[in-house]
């Protein structure tokens, strides 16, 4: 899904969904070397075309966010992670941030399990 995005819509993408809504204006400020505004609305104009991205007016400004699908963003985004500094490895990329945890909570290790169990069925 956003892998298949041009970078630049993809970098306003995950901005609003870092921020959750935000102005043209916000957005392009948040860009590293920034396009023309009207760049960013035209990027804006083909991502709400695509479904991924909606408006609504404020006075005279319109505030962009994220359609909502959170499952499937973050399933495209973590396979395009995974690919490529995982090796397209999955146990890698959990083995990694496994390890940058500090103390994990009772309900977050029964869970792991449980998706390490689901795995080991699917085999």
């Amino acid at each position: 899904m956003i892998d298949k995005l041009p970078r630049r819509e993809r970098e306003l993408f995950e901005i609003l969904c870092s921020v959750r809504e935000a102005s043209a204006a916000e957005i392009r400020a948040r860009l590293a070397d920034p396009p023309s505004y009207s760049a960013v609305r035209t990027m804006l104009s083909r991502l709400e075309a695509r479904g991924l991205v909606t408006h609504r007016a404020d006075d005279q400004t319109y505030i962009y966010s994220t359609v909502p699908q959170p499952a499937k963003v973050r399933r495209s985004a973590l396979n395009k992670f995974i690919e490529t500094f995982f090796e397209g490895s999955p146990a890698s990329a959990a083995t990694a941030l496994l390890g940058m945890s500090k103390k994990l909570t009772d309900n977050e290790v029964e869970a792991l399990q449980r998706a390490i169990d689901a795995a080991k069925e699917r085999k």
